[in-house]
C-alpha cells in the first residue's frame, strides 16, 4: 500500500525538502498584521506549483490565492502545519477531492495549538536552557566560545527536529486527506472545524476583551451605572456587540484588517472623549 501511495505522489522527497527549506528561511520574512505568515505559505507552495498543476495557470493561481489569508504559528515546532498543508494540497492536485475550505480549516485549527506548544517548549524552555549554558561558558571573560556553542547546539537540535516535524506533517496530510475522502467525512469535518474555530475565537474574545462603558446616570440620590445594568442583563454585552459588529464588517462587508483598525481607532477616540468607554 505504501508503495502504491508513493508512485501516486506528485512530489519527490527533494521537492518536499525545498518546501521545508523555503518555510524555514522565509517564515517570518514579510509579516504584516493582515496576513502574518500567510505569504510564507504562498512562497512555499509557489516552489512546487508547476509540479502540482503543470501548465494550468488558473489552478496555480487558485492554489496560491487560497493561502493568502492570515496564518500565524510558532515557526519551528509549528512547521508541522505547513507540512500538513503541503500534503493535503498534493492530494487535492492528484484527486481533486479535497476542498480548499477544508485545507484552510485544518490549517487554521492547527496553528493555535502548535503555536502554544512551540512557544512553551522551544521559546520558553529550549532557548533559555541553551542561553544559560552559553552564558556560563562565556562567564565574565566574554569568551566567544559561549555564542559558538549556542549557534552549533541550536542548529544541531533545530534542523533535525523541524525537518522531522515538517515531513511528518506532509505524510500525515496525505493520509488524513485520503481517510477523509474514503470515509465520507469531508462535509462533517469541514463543519466541525468551522464550529471549533468560531468557539476558539469566541473564547479568546470573552477572555481577553473587556469593554466597559463609563456612563453613569444620576437623579437625586439615585445613581445608575450603565455598565453594571448591562452586565446584569447580559455579562460583557458591549464586548459581544463589538465582536459581532467586527464579524459583520469583515465577513459580510468584506472589510480588511487595515480598515478595521482605522474604524476601531476612530471609535475609540470618540468613545473616550464622550466617556462611553471607561
Amino acid at each position: 500500500m505504501a508503495d502504491n501511495n508513493q508512485t501516486e505522489r506528485l512530489l519527490s522527497k527533494k521537492d518536499v525538502f525545498r518546501c521545508y527549506r523555503s518555510w524555514l528561511l522565509w517564515n517570518l520574512s514579510v509579516q504584516n498584521m493582515e496576513r502574518m505568515q500567510g505569504p510564507a505559505i504562498v512562497r512555499m507552495l509557489g516552489m512546487v506549483m508547476d509540479k502540482l498543476y503543470p501548465g494550468d495557470r488558473e489552478k496555480q493561481k487558485e492554489l496560491l490565492e487560497r493561502h493568502e489569508p492570515f496564518f500565524n504559528t510558532e515557526p519551528y515546532l509549528g512547521c508541522i502545519v505547513p507540512g500538513v498543508v503541503l500534503g493535503m494540497e498534493e492530494e487535492n492536485a492528484r484527486s481533486g477531492g479535497v476542498p480548499g475550505e477544508l485545507i484552510n480549516g485544518v490549517k487554521t485549527a492547527l496553528m493555535g495549538p502548535f503555536a502554544g506548544i512551540g512557544d512553551s517548549l522551544y521559546v520558553g524552555t529550549l532557548i533559555p536552557i541553551l542561553l544559560s549554558i552559553a552564558l556560563g561558558i562565556s562567564g565574565e571573560s566574554g569568551s566567544v566560545a559561549g555564542p559558538i556553542f549556542y549557534i552549533i547546539a541550536h542548529l544541531a537540535i533545530m534542523i533535525p527536529v523541524t525537518w522531522f516535524m515538517f515531513y511528518r506533517g506532509y505524510t500525515m496530510g496525505i493520509d488524513s486527506a485520503q481517510t477523509i475522502l474514503a470515509g465520507g467525512m469531508k462535509d462533517r469535518l469541514t463543519r466541525a472545524i468551522n464550529i471549533v474555530g468560531l468557539v476558539v475565537v469566541g473564547c479568546i474574545t470573552a477572555q481577553y476583551v473587556n469593554v466597559r462603558t463609563g456612563w453613569v446616570f444620576t437623579s437625586g440620590d439615585m445613581v445608575v451605572d450603565l455598565n453594571s445594568a448591562l452586565n446584569g442583563v447580559f455579562p460583557n454585552m458591549i464586548t459581544l456587540i463589538l465582536a459581532l459588529g467586527t464579524y459583520w464588517l469583515m465577513a459580510k462587508k468584506k472589510q480588511g484588517i487595515g480598515k478595521m483598525f482605522l474604524i476601531f481607532f476612530v471609535f475609540a477616540l470618540v468613545a473616550y472623549f464622550t466617556k462611553f468607554i471607561a
